[in-house]
């Protein structure tokens, strides 16, 4: 199978466009048209994750952390980075990661979190905005469909679950060409009135270019007029972290238990306890410092999360619970998240989670 398959079917479920501006998701290492005949899932791609998949054969890595942050200016192997990509390219093995695009949407990283703890009513913590435009333009009566037709297929009229989503009225258009013009309907240097029906569709941002293409050519007349506006609207399917609620409640200490026994931990990291029991629970996968105040004006009793700082404890005011769970504890079910994401669709193709736990930090 082709790696732009494999990569098309994982951006799909997490759009790549939905990375945080400091992400480096995507694909590392490789081409997109290389064939692979396998792949091995890992939550980070270390020395051991390479040579378990060199020694096993795999000729792609998906991993949920990307291999390179920041820029490389030498390949020296001074470090593991830089090992990794030498003996990768070596071995032709190619590294895929979608990280923070997995994180920002409601059944990605969260999701899998709220799905072990069993929460119900989950939506998104801190919805994101500015990722959709609208694109509004005119034409005949006997084109409307045409071009409507080209700006689904392009990727536009997605409103959640709903596709070929438009609105249309009709009106009256007017134009007047010069001896220059080639008009498809009306004569030169005369003033024409043609009924039209005005067309507007929302798309998400990234692919805008692809959207004005397909109008362009669908469209019948020489010169296409079109608007396109920039939505502040929040969308509750993208965002940072979920809220959600227990089915019943429970006693604080009782759902601490619990939370230990889920992600398979010894310790809690946490803030005071309330002596109140917990119905509603946040949670951010990985490092989620950023959403504490986000989690108390949304009402929850505790907010589950990683790399939470001294100082950042102090924020729960005594309003909820902060409990840290660790970075990779609380990311640990991506693996097997991206695992049913691929296997669903193409249930014949050679996966494997990695066997090894790659997490960077001990406990004595």
């Amino acid at each position: 199978m082709r790696i732009e398959n494999l990569i098309s079917i994982l951006e799909n479920y997490a759009p790549i466009h939905l990375q945080e501006s400091y992400d480096n998701s995507g694909l590392i290492i490789g081409h997109p048209q290389d064939e692979v005949k396998n792949a091995l899932i890992c939550l980070d791609v270390t020395e051991g994750v390479l040579n378990e998949a060199i020694d096993n054969g795999f000729e792609l890595i998906i991993s949920h952390h990307p291999l390179i942050f920041r820029g490389i200016n030498k390949i020296n192997r001074k470090n593991s980075v830089e090992r990794i990509i030498v003996n990768a390219i070596k071995h032709n093995i190619a590294i895929y990661a979608l990280h923070t695009n997995m994180d920002n949407v409601i059944q990605g990283v969260n999701g899998k979190i709220a799905q072990k703890l069993g929460l119900i009513n989950v939506s998104v913590l801190d919805a994101k905005k500015d990722l959709f435009r609208k694109i509004v333009t005119f034409c005949p009566h006997n084109y409307a469909e045409k071009v409507r037709n080209a700006l689904f297929e392009a990727g536009a009229g997605q409103i959640g679950d709903y596709d070929s989503c438009s609105f249309n009225a009709e009106g009256m258009g007017t134009f007047k060409g010069n001896n220059n013009t080639n008009p498809f309907v009306g004569a030169k240097n005369e003033l024409h009135y043609e009924p039209e029906i005005r067309i507007e569709t929302i798309y998400p941002f990234h692919k805008e270019q692809k959207i004005i293409e397909a109008l362009l050519l669908s469209h019948p007349y020489e010169k296409v007029a079109y608007d396109i506006f920039r939505l502040e609207n929040q969308y509750q399917e993208f965002g940072s972290g979920l809220i959600g609620e227990l089915k019943t409640k429970l006693d604080e200490v009782v759902f601490l238990g619990q939370l230990k026994n889920i992600f398979n931990i010894h310790t809690i990291r946490h803030s005071n306890l309330l002596n109140k029991p917990i119905k509603r629970v946040a949670v951010c996968g990985g490092a989620g410092s950023f959403l504490i105040k986000k989690a108390i004006s949304s009402g929850a009793d505790i907010f589950i999360t990683g790399d939470i700082k001294y100082h950042d404890f102090f924020e729960s005011e005594g309003k909820l619970i902060i409990a840290d769970i660790g970075h990779y504890e609380s990311e640990q079910f991506t693996k097997e998240l991206i695992h049913t994401i691929l296997i669903k669709k193409i249930p014949n193709f050679a996966l494997q989670i990695s066997g090894l736990n790659t997490n960077p930090i001990n406990y004595f």
